[in-house]
């Protein structure tokens, strides 16, 4: 997955790096949600994360929606998804944030298992790392 801007180059200090780095999984990867607690405390913004990820030669990974990643979801929930289409008619896809958004009437892993198990697609991460998901639900990739 191409990241939004894979020629944007942003430097950070030895300070910055280091707080990246410390928050590395087992495997060298950043998972989602510490993208998210990097950005803040090296003062970027989240659509900043996968340059900067990316320029270091480190991968994103575990979108909390299920669009990348190893991590396991749970059965949709039923009433998310309602929500979800009766709040946003006519979208096939949604976007990171709206999701989020919605995450809190219930829960990131509530909404990211409905949204995994479901017609809907996610567009616009919030990282940077992809505008619109490439491939299709059954895992084909185009």
């Amino acid at each position: 997955m191409s990241s939004i801007d894979d020629d944007f180059k942003i430097e950070l200090d030895s300070i910055q790096k280091e707080l990246l780095l410390t928050n590395l999984d087992e495997e060298g990867k950043l998972s989602c949600l510490k993208a998210f607690k990097v950005a803040r405390l090296i003062g970027k913004h989240p659509k900043e994360m996968s340059s900067i990820t990316k320029s270091m030669g480190i991968k994103i990974t575990n979108c909390e929606l299920g669009v990348f990643g190893k991590l396991k979801f749970q059965d949709p929930n039923i009433e998310v998804y309602n929500r979800l289409k009766q709040n946003y008619m006519g979208h096939k896809t949604l976007e990171c944030k709206v999701l989020w958004d919605e995450a809190q009437n219930s829960s990131l892993k509530t909404v990211g298992s409905t949204v995994k198990n479901s017609d809907i697609e996610v567009i616009h991460c919030q990282l940077g790392c992809f505008r619109e998901k490439k491939g299709h639900k059954d895992g084909n990739k185009s």
